[in-house]
């Protein structure tokens, strides 16, 4: 009974836990406030996903593609160069 329940404790824990894998897809509402936010900054948005634990967004602005990355709050973490 024991172990039955330390693993579905374990299962729980894994379950609910939020994970940002490389090239997972962002939350559908925190993927358009940040688009809202970058298009008003005057970024054209190409592609928005997740990766090392941050929210990565390939973006374009006066012909310079980049990449931008920002923490779980959209608070911006480091600005790449130009993109591959």
């Amino acid at each position: 009974m024991k172990r039955t329940l330390t693993a579905v404790a374990l299962a729980f824990a894994c379950l609910s836990a939020p994970a940002f894998a490389d090239g997972d897809a962002v939350d559908a509402a925190v993927k358009d406030k940040l688009t809202a936010q970058l298009v008003a900054e005057g970024y054209d948005v190409r592609k928005v996903e997740t990766e090392d634990g941050l929210i990565e967004a390939y973006v374009v602005k006066d012909g310079a593609t980049l990449q931008l990355w920002f923490d779980a709050d959209l608070k911006p973490v480091e600005h790449g160069a130009e993109a591959d």
